[in-house]
């Protein structure tokens, strides 16, 4: 590391007591921010300080938050989403096919919008991008967060979050299809006037193998007047289907195809 006079510790000390963010103290007196950084960190060892992290988390802070983003992005977690919760590492990831551009946008803005002061940031993979925002209050978020796959374990809402369900459905249910769902074109053939004919139609599936996350799902599409089945596949009825014109059009309306 770089040797620096007494004086210029003194005064990169004395702006950072100030409230000086590293960067501003780093311009000002032409010095690397890691030197500032590692000032900082002995000045508070020396005075016997602990550093807390900075937060804007909404549970611990009771602070007002973006609720719609929140149902869409809770969709997204109990899709494809996971908490990492070590002593050094925590952060939020959802997963998303990388070329549904759209999408990755969508849960990155959803990230921001819930929780702002947060990093967010991407591991791109073999066509899949995760997004992720670091922060440990993200298991304030979603307490649904423990110990192995969720399909493992009870998941449960609680009651705040019910509520937020209950004022934002769609939300809820574009989250859910955002991540384990789809929108696919069947088609059919009948006879018509001794001709066979082909007819596409469209419907929506979502596919997950957790119980409880699937019952989340129908339940919300009760709520909202929409008619589902069950379609099962290899004896397992972790599919389900809506089919039906009117109900498509409807999720047509709030949901959409994955982009």
């Amino acid at each position: 590391m770089e040797q620096h006079s007494p004086s210029i510790r003194a005064q990169a000390v004395a702006l950072m007591r100030q409230g000086v963010a590293n960067r501003v103290v780093a311009e000002r007196l032409t010095i690397p921010r890691g030197t500032v950084g590692w000032w900082r960190s002995e000045d508070r060892r020396v005075r016997g300080e602990t550093y807390e992290q900075p937060t804007d988390c909404p549970k611990c802070t009771d602070r007002q938050f973006d609720e719609t983003a929140y149902s869409y992005l809770l969709g997204l977690y109990l899709g494809d989403g996971h908490i990492v919760s070590k002593p050094k590492q925590h952060h939020l990831s959802v997963f998303c096919n990388a070329s549904q551009v759209g999408l990755i946008v969508a849960a990155e803005e959803a990230m921001r919008n819930v929780m702002p002061l947060p990093s967010v940031s991407q591991r791109h993979k073999a066509g899949c991008v995760e997004v992720k925002s670091y922060t440990r209050h993200w298991t304030c978020m979603f307490p649904q967060h423990g110990p192995g796959k969720k399909h493992e374990r009870p998941i449960k809402l609680e009651a705040w979050q019910q509520a937020i369900v209950d004022a934002y459905p769609w939300e809820f249910i574009r989250g859910l299809i955002h991540s384990d769902g789809c929108r696919i074109t069947n088609w059919t053939t009948r006879i018509v006037a001794g001709e066979r004919k082909r007819y596409e139609y469209p419907r929506y599936f979502f596919t997950n193998v957790s119980d409880d996350i699937r019952r989340l799902f129908t339940d919300t599409l009760e709520k909202l007047g929409i008619e589902w089945t069950h379609c099962t596949r290899n004896g397992n009825p972790y599919n389900i289907s809506v089919a039906k014109k009117a109900q498509v059009a409807l999720l047509d309306a709030h949901v959409g195809p994955k982009h």
